[in-house]
Parts: structure tokens; C-alpha cells; sequence
């Protein structure tokens, strides 16, 4: 169950900030029913992608630029989180997904929606205790 919540936070985060953003894009139709055919899949795939990139690979970059997150009084993080997007569209194009993130500028702007909808539904959601 934690994994299924994990995964449709992610892919709301995600479907947001494509909404938004024109510079973040899924490949498929532009609207209507067509459209949610064309992009679920994708959506969770890239959302897992995501998910997997923020598990392993973030928190070793974090702990290797501690320092100097320390030194920026947290703002790095921006940074390390709009990476860390950049970074998962690559996947999903080495994968042939069809996901994009046109430059560094919408990759800060799309990790803030993504952090701000996933802490929306997190808090929206009934705690597991």
C-alpha cells in the first residue's frame, strides 16, 4: 500500500507539473479521453522512475554537497531537486517514455510543484499509524 501511495504522489506531482509547465511534457495526444490513454503509462513510468532517482542517487548527492548546502542556507536543494528532474527526463528518454524538461529553469520551477502536490496529498491522505 505505501508503494501504491508512493507512486500516484509522485505521478500527481508529476501530471501538475506538466499541466503548468510548457516546458514539461509528456508525448500523446493533447486532449481528452485520447490524451488520458496516452499518458498514464507513462506518467507512472516516469513517476517510478522519479521515485527510484529520489531514493537512491538524491541522497548520496545531498550528503556529498552537505557543505555547501549548509553554506547556501538550504537553497542548493533547489538545485540538487531540479537535477534530480533533469536527470529523470534523460532516463525516460534513454528509455523512449516520452517525457521532457525543456532547461534548468523549468526543472526548479517543475521540483517545486512536484514537492508542493506531493506534500498536499501526503497531507491529504490518512496516516498509516
Amino acid at each position: 500500500m505505501r508503494f501504491l501511495t508512493w507512486l500516484l504522489t509522485y505521478a500527481a506531482g508529476l501530471s501538475v507539473a506538466a499541466w503548468l509547465l510548457d516546458g514539461i511534457s509528456f508525448a500523446g495526444a493533447r486532449s481528452g479521453q485520447a490524451e488520458l490513454q496516452d499518458k498514464v503509462v507513462p506518467v507512472l513510468l516516469v513517476a517510478l522512475i522519479l521515485g527510484l532517482v529520489s531514493t537512491f542517487i538524491e541522497p548520496v548527492i545531498k550528503l556529498l554537497s552537505l557543505p555547501f548546502i549548509i553554506l547556501t542556507l538550504g537553497f542548493l536543494l533547489l538545485v540538487i531537486n531540479a537535477l534530480m528532474l533533469m536527470l529523470t527526463a534523460r532516463l525516460a528518454d534513454a528509455f523512449d517514455i516520452g517525457f521532457t524538461v525543456d532547461g534548468f529553469w523549468t526543472a526548479v520551477v517543475g521540483s517545486l510543484v512536484i514537492t508542493v502536490v506531493g506534500w498536499g496529498v501526503r497531507t491529504a491522505l490518512p496516516s498509516g499509524d
